[in-house]
């Protein structure tokens, strides 16, 4: 997996841990007070966000709403395979759970996952261990809970029965609701342990999947790793393009500028960022798609006023441009987010 706040991520995560939220009487101001998250953007499933800003939304969470028992395992059995998107849907399609297991981990920063996943042999059987040494002890047990209630409930939507482990074992001590965790592994896991592992046996791990289909899962996989690619490419060269590109909006400068900025020839910056399968061009489109949502949705400026800040000559050309980017016109965008989201409620 890549550092916290380098991994980008769908916004879904975030929308059902402010549900859990406001279930239990928190306000969504308080679960995005720092995060640079709007209620907007969280309303909207094309958003990305950081595991950082994630992070930071959870610390609200839990400084909010104070002491919960198992409210880790409650957020963690809200997520669905279809809540990861083409990742979920490689999963469903594998042909057994080891494999699902193994494009999981090959995969793991198309999910939320904080734990770092890994598979360790044990002879034909196969020890899934979550790693916790990267996660911030403030908010460790909360995020190994989510992780593997959510892991489990994937395997429910796998195979019948849910959960093959033949043993399982947690670091942090054994908690009141212990017995949560019995029905999640199907066995009585062992409590304050050296490492998070469950063990799965060869014949779960290679029985077929009911809802195998090979031809699905290999195309799903390899949408993954275009997906996967295209990710952490804004987190290599062309992501630090994309910050300076942002960092003046309205003054969107020139490949030259850029490339004099960062003392490189710009034919430099333009085999830079075509190593990394992107150009100039693109991330001035993406940016300038990213001011534009902002701007239709929290100013009351008037289109040709938008088109003229994002460096549109005219009207028109910000027009066509709004229309590839999202399908319908930026008048009707703006009408489309002037009323307040219907799933989280309203004013907060």
């Amino acid at each position: 997996m890549m550092p916290f706040s380098d991994v980008r991520r769908p916004v879904i995560s975030a929308q059902l841990l402010t549900r859990v939220a406001a279930e239990r009487g928190l306000p969504l101001s308080e679960c995005l007070a720092g995060t640079g998250i709007t209620a907007n953007a969280l309303a909207d499933p094309a958003t990305e966000i950081t595991a950082a800003q994630e992070l930071h939304l959870i610390r609200n969470m839990l400084r909010g709403l104070g002491p919960m028992p198992g409210l880790g395992l409650d957020a963690g059995l809200r997520y669905h395979l279809s809540s990861y998107g083409i990742w979920g849907f490689a999963l469903l399609s594998s042909p057994t759970f080891r494999s699902a297991a193994e494009i999981a981990v090959r995969y793991l920063d198309l999910s939320y996952a904080f734990a770092r996943y890994r598979l360790e042999s044990r002879g034909q059987d196969m020890l899934i261990v979550l790693d916790d040494s990267d996660v911030p002890d403030d908010v460790r047990q909360f995020l190994i809970e989510r992780d593997f209630a959510a892991w489990a409930n994937a395997a429910w939507e796998m195979r019948p029965g849910g959960f093959p482990a033949r043993s399982a074992q947690f670091r942090f001590p054994r908690p009141s609701y212990a017995w949560r965790f019995d029905k999640l592994c199907g066995v009585r896991p062992q409590f304050g342990a050296a490492m998070n592992a469950v063990l799965i046996d060869a014949e779960s791990l290679d029985a077929p999947l009911p809802q195998a289909d090979p031809i699905m899962a290999r195309m799903c996989e390899e949408q993954c790793r275009q997906l996967l690619t295209r990710r952490r490419i804004r987190s290599g060269f062309s992501g630090q393009i994309r910050d300076r590109l942002l960092r003046k909006p309205g003054e969107i400068p020139s490949l030259e500028l850029v490339a004099e900025e960062l003392h490189m020839a710009p034919r430099s910056l333009r085999r830079r960022l075509d190593q990394e399968g992107t150009s100039f061009r693109s991330l001035v489109n993406e940016v300038r798609q990213t001011l534009a949502e902002e701007l239709l949705t929290s100013t009351h400026m008037t289109l040709a006023e938008i088109a003229e800040r994002l460096g549109y000559t005219e009207p028109a050309a910000f027009h066509n441009a709004f229309k590839r980017w999202k399908g319908i016109s930026p008048s009707a965008f703006r009408r489309s987010r002037s009323e307040p989201p219907r799933d989280l409620p309203a004013g907060r």
